[in-house]
């Protein structure tokens, strides 16, 4: 059914699907700690400054009562300024110390969002070829954009926030309980009141982000998929405007939904909080006004006490909703380290490094399986020697291709081995196994950058003067120096900016400056027009001179001259040699072979047929 090989890697997703259903738990408040470690002389600043900024807090309210109670009865002017001189240096300070907090709160903030975002994203480019395959990009780019920003209001509002109100809420009841032990113990009242509701609408609004973020999963996918250049091409040839839209519209109003929930989990909860703070000064107003009448008690101690609730029950009130914000964060947090925990490709701990390869390649009785019910290779044996063209042809879905990525060691095999120059694959170390791999594929992929920065990919240190030589052997060299901004322009996204033939040549061109010695050719001229073809055989036979190629065509004229051609079927290979030596066994091959050129010879060229040979020499 799928040319090539399989789209999506089922086993992959259904274990994934089955890992994020049983992790439907809160993330470790110590893992979440631990990353503020790098940071920890920038807290400890912080602290201090929350803590002296928390007490310069409290003087106004207690010089108020000072001069309510001492200053103005006393028509004491000279104790009035020094007290008003009092207020506004305790404020100057406090706002200085303000400015200061919220710098060291973003380098800490912003940092910590930098880190997860970067450790986010090399682990991602660890994992396996799989998960990939069986996992949305719309999914995976929601987790590194949208999840990270998330987090991002936590770390650097929300945490300073909460530690400034511990502080103040601390602070001012130490005051209070100065001030009043009375009114103090009047006032704690109302506080299990505030946080009482917490734990239940936690919970409510943990399952109600997590619904959200699920969501928004989907509508990053359905944006992905249909606005990319190839997704918008398919959805205008079938005239499928009005489906799109439908299925956008229903995704977005299932996530407004959710929204709407939550907006209201939050709002009820916050008017319960709100209540309570206006209930708290009122209690009071009334024990404290008892108390006044009767002498026991100043109009200033009352008057500074209101002031002070208002310093103790609003923090006290943001640190409830504040548990509630951070409770539904988790469920972020979690989605985070579910990725950050999923198992990398990894080198085994013996492996070594394989700096000259001579490209023999052996299949040893290899079994591969993308599920457990789709079995794609049984008992595949093959030898590669160096520098010989090996072709592999047969149906789409045969394991042409998979074949092909076991040797990248994209996948690994169930069971047997595959082995470079005797070496097991699973004992070299992937950097040093793929180092000496190249792969062209009918899917040229192009980064939306300049054709020189496309190139230069293959090699960081290559040079301008080589970067030149390998566009011409690749004969793109005078197309590229007919634009106008010749090695600097842009190839627009995913390369749609250039034809499909200049595309290829592009890819040879960086593969050579790569110069692997195992070369994977994966389809690379389907689909092109005769004089792009030619181009790009002739630049293929360059490509492939003193290699170890491994070559994936439909089209069997262009693999006639292949050293030894591998017929698969059915995930098996079931005939392998010469084109001749097939041809004249009169089996599958041949079938496959007389099916194409019916109507009569074609005039396509092999790989390294006679006229590409003289080309390159």
């Amino acid at each position: 059914m799928f040319s090539g090989g399989p789209p999506y890697h089922l086993g992959w997703s259904s274990v994934f699907d089955k890992e994020k259903k049983v992790r439907n738990k809160p993330a470790d408040w110590k893992r979440i700690l631990r990353l503020f470690k790098p940071y920890a002389v920038e807290q400890w600043q912080l602290l201090i400054c929350l803590l002296v900024s928390s007490i310069m807090g409290l003087l106004p309210a207690l010089l108020t009562r000072s001069i309510i109670d001492r200053a103005l009865p006393h028509h004491n002017l000279h104790l009035l300024f020094w007290y008003v001189m009092g207020m506004i240096v305790s404020s100057v300070v406090a706002a200085s110390l303000g400015v200061y907090v919220g710098y060291l709160n973003s380098v800490v903030g912003e940092g910590i969002i930098r880190d997860i975002r970067s450790e986010l994203v090399t682990h991602l480019h660890k994992l396996p070829l799989s998960f990939f395959a069986g996992t949305k990009t719309g999914e995976i780019m929601n987790r590194v954009s949208s999840d990270v920003e998330s987090i991002d209001g936590i770390l650097t509002n929300t945490a300073v926030t909460i530690l400034t109100n511990v502080f103040t809420v601390i602070t001012t009841f130490i005051t209070v309980c100065y001030l009043d032990w009375r009114l103090a113990l009047i006032s704690l009242i109302i506080m299990p009141l505030m946080i009482v509701p917490m734990w239940p609408v936690g919970g409510k609004m943990f399952d109600a982000r997590k619904g959200i973020r699920k969501k928004r999963d989907e509508l990053e996918s359905i944006s992905q998929e249909t606005l990319s250049i190839s997704g918008i091409t398919l959805i205008k040839s079938f005239n499928r405007e009005l489906l799109e839209r439908t299925r956008y519209w229903e995704t977005s109003t299932a996530l407004m939904h959710q929204e709407i929930k939550l907006a209201m989990i939050n709002r009820w909860f916050m008017a319960v909080i709100t209540a309570m703070v206006i209930i708290g000064p009122a209690l009071v107003w009334l024990s404290g006004g008892w108390l006044a009448i009767r002498g026991e008690l100043t109009i200033g101690t009352i008057v500074t006490f209101i002031a002070l609730l208002g310093r103790m029950y609003t923090p006290a009130a943001s640190l409830a909703g504040f548990q509630v914000q951070i409770v539904s964060a988790l469920a972020i947090f979690e989605r985070i380290f579910d990725y950050l925990d999923l198992p990398t490709e990894k080198d085994d701990p013996n492996a070594i490094e394989l700096k000259e390869t001579s490209g023999h390649i052996k299949f040893e009785n290899v079994e591969f399986a993308y599920s457990e019910d789709r079995k794609a290779l049984h008992n595949i044996d093959l030898e590669i020697k160096p520098g010989q063209v090996a072709a592999f042809v047969g149906h789409s879905g045969a394991g042409k291709t998979t074949i092909t990525q076991l040797v990248a060691r994209f996948y690994q095999p169930q069971s047997g081995r595959i082995t470079l120059d005797g070496h097991d694959i699973s004992k070299i170390k992937l950097s040093s196994l793929r180092s000496h791999v190249g792969i062209v594929t009918q899917e040229t992929y192009l980064f939306h950058d300049t054709i020189g920065r496309n190139l230069r990919y293959a090699r960081q240190d290559v040079t301008d003067e080589e970067i030149i030589l390998a566009a011409k052997a690749a004969n793109i060299y005078d197309f590229i120096e007919s634009l106008p901004d010749k090695f600097e322009t842009t190839v627009g996204e995913r390369g749609h900016k250039l034809s499909g033939g200049e595309r290829q040549r592009l890819a040879i061109a960086r593969v050579l400056l790569k110069n692997p010695k195992i070369l994977i050719l994966d389809e690379a001229t389907s689909a092109l027009d005769s004089h792009n073809e030619a181009l790009i055989q002739v630049a293929l036979a360059k490509l492939m001179l003193n290699r170890t190629s491994l070559v994936i065509a439909h089209r069997l004229s262009t693999i006639l001259a292949a050293d030894v051609i591998f017929v698969v079927k059915e995930g098996r290979i079931v005939e392998s040699g010469k084109h001749a030596d097939l041809l004249a066994r009169d089996s599958y091959y041949a079938k496959l072979y007389l099916d194409q050129f019916r109507d009569g010879p074609s005039n396509e060229q092999p790989y390294l047929s006679q006229q590409a040979i003289d080309a390159v020499m």
